[in-house]
């Protein structure tokens, strides 16, 4: 028996990111990778920064980069909230490459603070959520 999709909204502070209906989507946990499909559990979990992937009712992909944040699961409804989101097709490659050369020379350096560092990784998950999209 088919389920229906699961209804999924992304939100971060400042605007609703993405919304639809999905048939998969994996996010990245405390704990490690997580897929979700149809008919899943209730859950509740803290994401970190990565990259989250989408399978569209009608067979599209979508990738976007979260900077950590929360993933509820609950009665065929995803939320993933978090403070910065991105979609993939949104990411500035140069630029997110120009800033994590600069932070991993601080970080290679030894000179580099915990908020630079949290940084350097939302700046990788970015720059694979776009390279993802804008290479594919």
């Amino acid at each position: 028996m088919d389920r229906p999709p699961l209804k999924v909204e992304i939100v971060s502070a400042d605007r609703q990111v993405w919304a639809g209906d999905v048939i998969n989507i994996i996010a990245r946990t405390t704990e490690g990778d997580i897929g979700i499909l149809p008919g899943h559990e209730p859950l509740m979990a803290a994401l970190v920064p990565s990259v989250v992937n989408i399978v569209t009712s009608d067979g599209r992909s979508e990738t976007l980069a979260v900077d950590g944040g929360f993933i509820s699961v609950a009665e065929g409804n995803v939320w993933i909230l978090s403070q910065d989101a991105v979609m993939g097709q949104e990411v500035t490659l140069d630029e997110a490459h120009r800033q994590l050369a600069e932070l991993t020379t601080l970080r290679d350096a030894g000179d580099i603070t915990d908020e630079q560092l949290q940084h350097l990784h939302i700046l990788d998950a970015q720059i694979r959520a776009g390279t993802t999209v804008q290479s594919g």
